[in-house]
């Protein structure tokens, strides 16, 4: 959406096909948007809990799933007419339907209102996204995937979440803040293993502490239930028994998988443009510039298989109708995204932030010359807890190479960390080092201020 609006500002004219009947793609309808909702119940709900600790009496409170999934469901809806109204206020064409190569430069749209159409561009930009992956075990399909999370009409009293990953994390997380029983069943050792050290270790930790059950290097076998598949309705919770390859049967009420995505790739007819090329995980391969092997053909977001976050894919968007149609005011604001230094947050419990190198991707990359700051506390916000289970960690990480003691890396965990690490991504970008820290005056009293006074 970023790149059509912007080209059509350029004054071209733009179409865009949307196959799933309503704009906005994953983040908006079943991703990060709709997630960060039940992160703020999920986050209020843990509030709730600390309020004894600052003196408040709170009865007895009840959480309505269905409320906030009305509420919820209400402010999507709404976000998908500010899309398709700011679509055609660009005069950008909505064509809601699935598209696939016909040639170079003609494609095919199966229209979600019935019948096929032709279209012929002289540019075409692939966006596809991807779709939940499968794992292919038998009563796969008792299960529900990210998409299905977000239709479950009502809160699971005990879950298996299956995968390692940003999802995987944030649901389990969001499902055992709201009060449900949750086993989080992990191909290794540890979760989020592409993070930094600091992060993955620190959470798993506490997240074992506040009564996830984690089951290390878990897979699933199959799973059973006295209701035949045909007949399941995945949008409730219903008794279903989850097999492991441990030896473990947990009886459950849903069944989560989020085990990645798999690329969109194949139904886009790419054998009618046989000059596309694939890698083996299904994604186009594109240059630096996010084009394919034939030039007037573009790959962005997840579908070229670098940095899968949506304002990645908006920002590379972007900065593809800059260079294309953008002419010298379009070069200034840039014609091809860096791939470096992209700040990223997981909204686990506490919260992560992360840019840059981790600390063995540091150490692989320059050897002797990485120097490790780091810390572990508690935050001042549990200061006046008694009960010392329900205070959450902090830990901070900076990551630098050489005698100047460039930042190459920024890893933290704890309160606030997805709100600041936007800042902290500011100045990696900008080559900040260590002495540039340290010349920053703190703000105290907060937690940040241990990034400007690590020594």
């Amino acid at each position: 959406m970023g790149a059509s609006r912007r080209a059509a500002q350029y004054g071209k004219k733009v179409g865009v096909i949307e196959g799933s009947g309503v704009l906005g793609g994953t983040c908006v309808n079943v991703g990060c948007v709709p997630k960060k909702v039940m992160w703020y119940a999920a986050d209020t709900a843990e509030k709730i809990k600390h309020a004894k600790e600052y003196g408040f009496d709170i009865p007895t409170v009840n959480f309505r799933w269905e409320e906030i999934k009305k509420r919820r469901d209400a402010y999507v809806h709404r976000l998908n007419g500010i899309y398709e109204k700011n679509l055609k206020n660009d005069k950008v064409d909505y064509i809601p339907g699935r598209a696939r190569f016909a040639g170079p430069n003609e494609l095919k749209v199966q229209m979600l209102s019935g019948g096929e159409k032709s279209f012929t561009a002289e540019r075409i930009c692939i966006a596809v996204g991807g779709r939940p992956s499968k794992i292919g075990v038998e009563g796969e399909e008792y299960g529900i995937n990210s998409d299905g999370f977000f239709l479950l009409e009502h809160l699971p009293k005990k879950v298996v979440v299956v995968g390692a990953g940003y999802i995987a994390i944030e649901l389990a997380g969001v499902l055992h803040s709201l009060g449900s029983e949750v086993h989080l069943l992990i191909r290794h050792d540890n979760f989020l293993r592409t993070f930094d050290p600091i992060i993955y270790e620190t959470l798993i930790k506490h997240m074992e502490k506040e009564g996830i059950h984690i089951h290390r290097k878990t897979n699933v076998k199959k799973v059973t239930s006295d209701t035949p598949i045909e007949k399941a309705d995945t949008t409730k919770p219903f008794p279903m028994t989850v097999h492991t390859d441990q030896g473990d049967k947990l009886e459950v009420e849903t069944l989560l998988w989020a085990i990645g995505r798999t690329p969109e790739t194949d139904t886009l007819g790419l054998d009618k443009v046989p000059e596309i090329k694939l890698d083996k995980k299904g994604d186009i391969e594109v240059d630096e510039y996010q084009e394919t092997a034939l030039k007037h053909i573009s790959a962005i977001g997840d579908v070229q298989g670098k940095a899968p976050l949506t304002p990645v894919a908006i920002a590379a968007g972007r900065r593809l109708s800059n260079r294309l149609f953008g002419g010298e005011q379009g070069k200034k604001l840039g014609i091809k995204l860096d791939y470096d230094n992209i700040p990223s947050a997981v909204f686990s419990h506490p919260t992560c932030g992360s840019i840059g190198l981790t600390e063995p991707e540091a150490r692989e990359k320059y050897g002797d010359k990485v120097k490790i700051y780091k810390t572990n506390f508690t935050a001042m916000y549990y200061s006046v807890f008694e009960n010392q289970d329900e205070k959450a960690p902090t830990a901070y990480k900076l990551i630098c190479v050489g005698e100047d003691e460039k930042i190459v890396g920024l890893h933290m965990i704890g309160e606030g960390s997805d709100e600041t690490i936007q800042a902290w991504g500011v100045t990696l970008k900008m080559g900040a080092t260590k002495a540039d820290f340290d010349s920053c005056v703190a703000v105290h009293p907060t937690s940040s201020e241990e990034l400007v006074t690590l020594r």
